[in-house]
C-alpha cells in the first residue's frame, strides 16, 4: 500500500515536498514513479527512480525544478517541487512497480501499485 502526502495550495514560485509511504513492501528492489493528472487531462509521468536509486528521469517540463529522491530506512519516496508553475496543478500519484530490480518506465501500465493521489493547486 503506498500512501501519499503532502500536497496542497502554494503561490506560483512557491515550493512543495510530497512523500510517499510504503507499507507491506520495500522500495529498495523496484523502480518507482511520480504522476500527476491535471483536469480534463490524462495521467501523465512526471519522474522516475530505478530501483538501485542511482538513476532517475525527468519529463522536460519539471527538469531542474523537481527532485526525486528516497529514504530506504523510512521505506518513503519523496518528491521536492521548487519553482512552481500554475501548469504544475495536478493530483500527484506516486506509483511502484510490481517487478523487481527494474528500471524507470514512463508508461502507466508498467506500474502496479498506485497511492491514492494528493492534490497540489498553484496559484498565479
Amino acid at each position: 500500500q503506498l500512501q501519499a502526502s503532502g500536497g496542497g495550495l502554494v503561490q506560483a514560485g512557491g515550493s512543495l515536498r510530497l512523500s510517499c509511504a510504503a507499507s507491506g513492501r520495500s522500495f529498495s528492489r523496484h523502480a518507482m514513479g511520480w504522476f500527476r493528472q491535471a483536469p480534463g487531462k490524462e495521467r501523465e509521468f512526471v519522474c522516475g527512480m530505478s530501483w538501485t536509486g542511482s538513476s532517475t528521469y525527468y519529463v522536460e517540463s519539471v527538469k531542474g525544478r523537481f527532485s526525486i529522491s528516497r529514504d530506504s530506512a523510512e521505506n518513503t519516496v519523496y518528491l521536492q517541487m521548487n519553482s512552481l508553475k500554475s501548469e504544475d496543478t495536478a493530483v500527484y500519484y506516486c506509483a511502484l512497480q510490481g517487478r523487481r530490480f527494474s528500471t524507470i518506465e514512463t508508461r502507466r501500465d508498467e506500474y502496479d501499485y498506485w497511492g491514492q493521489g494528493t492534490q497540489v493547486t498553484v496559484s498565479s
